[in-house]
């Protein structure tokens, strides 16, 4: 096994701005709403392959500082715009090893891209850097055929309850997978539109106020 983030992300669990929530029983008022600042695509990617279990592992302060650098090189190279880019530690379930695995990583903002162009890329950043596989979101109304997944952002998060709350709740790391923080302690959770139930139950396990909670939704796709 390769890679936990482009796994499971990062079922990027892994959350920008916000569109009020019209699946039932998520709770339509309960998470800020808004379109502005959504870039046209995200990828979420690392160049790590080795299966890390340890939190205090010094590979994990890594700032992918020449990671970035290149990534975005390859994004302005095949045609699209770089825009920001953050960086996550991650914290997923291996299905294989039975526990948590963690990663360092970084989420890419990419403008001037369609759908084509976004898959194209996180091919390339995938197989230069030996991943299995490499998520990437584009955010669509909700209302779009094409949306099948949500991206929820919240405050208030560390990777240690992170990890603590995926241990503790089997059916959230089984489905979900895991998710990433912000070196701030923002929660950034990607999960299938089908479990957005249990992505806002999940949340609020860890703490969060759902009223301060920003969620998108779009379509995901783990590129190989």
């Amino acid at each position: 096994m390769k890679n936990a983030i482009v796994r499971r992300q990062l079922r990027i669990l892994v959350m920008v701005s916000a569109l009020t929530l019209g699946v039932s029983g998520a709770g339509s008022a309960q998470a800020s709403a808004a379109r502005h600042g959504c870039p046209a695509g995200e990828i979420f990617a690392t160049n790590n392959t080795a299966i890390i279990t340890d939190p205090a592992d010094p590979r994990l302060k890594t700032r992918l500082t020449r990671f970035e650098h290149e990534v975005r090189g390859i994004i302005h190279a095949n045609g699209a715009r770089p825009g920001a880019s953050k960086l996550l530690d991650g914290v997923f379930w291996s299905g294989d090893l039975k526990q948590a695995t963690y990663e360092r990583s970084r989420e890419f903002d990419v403008n001037k891209v369609g759908r084509e162009g976004l898959h194209h890329i996180a091919g390339v950043i995938a197989k230069q850097y030996h991943q299995e596989s490499v998520l990437a979101f584009r955010c669509l109304p909700h209302t779009s055929p094409e949306t099948d997944a949500v991206e929820i952002q919240a405050p208030g998060v560390s990777a240690t309850r992170l990890h603590d709350a995926l241990i503790a709740n089997p059916e959230a790391r089984d489905k979900l997978g895991g998710g990433s923080v912000t070196r701030d302690g923002r929660l950034i959770l990607v999960a299938p539109l089908a479990d957005l139930p249990l992505a806002r139950k999940f949340t609020k396990a860890l703490g969060v106020d759902w009223k301060t909670a920003e969620v998108r939704y779009g379509d995901e796709e783990f590129v190989s």
